[in-house]
């Protein structure tokens, strides 16, 4: 009998962690609902859809990308992404720009109307994103992108 208690121990501490992986999944799917909701809400406050907002955002901080390589910068699938830069090209926020040396590759790059707006909505945003993260202090949000980089890298 004595031989069998381990395994029962092992299993509830297995139970536990069990639950506690689950528990933690929750919290962190609740979380990012909700950060996101907010986020979203200011992106339309300011004209541009999620996706659009995204996209200009990346080629906000690098001026010109490869199309292909938009989609591992956002969460956005790659037929989303071609009727969103659609979109922002026909109002004049980027261009897309053939490659001189590779055919096959085309870039988006920001116009000077894209940047302009940019200039105006992006520290407004960064206002409201880092008011989102208002429950947590300096030494948190540090240990907190640690600890999610550590659980992303895991999976």
């Amino acid at each position: 009998m004595g031989d069998s208690e381990p395994a029962v121990n092992s299993i509830s501490g297995q139970d536990k962690e069990q639950a506690a992986s689950l528990k933690l999944f929750v919290v962190l799917s609740k979380a990012y609902r909700s950060l996101m909701d907010l986020a979203v809400k200011d992106m339309r406050s300011h004209g541009l859809a999620s996706a659009e907002f995204m996209i200009l955002e990346v080629l906000y901080q690098r001026n010109r990308i490869p199309l292909q390589q938009i989609g591992d910068k956002i969460l956005v699938t790659s037929g989303s992404i071609t009727y969103n830069i659609d979109k922002l090209e026909k109002r004049g926020l980027l261009k897309r720009v053939p490659c001189s040396d590779d055919r096959r590759v085309t870039y988006a790059e920001i116009t000077e109307a894209g940047r302009e707006l940019f200039d105006e909505i992006f520290p407004q945003h960064m206002s409201t994103i880092h008011n989102m993260m208002g429950g947590l202090n300096p030494e948190e949000k540090d240990q907190a992108i640690l600890l999610l980089k550590k659980l992303g890298k895991g999976v």
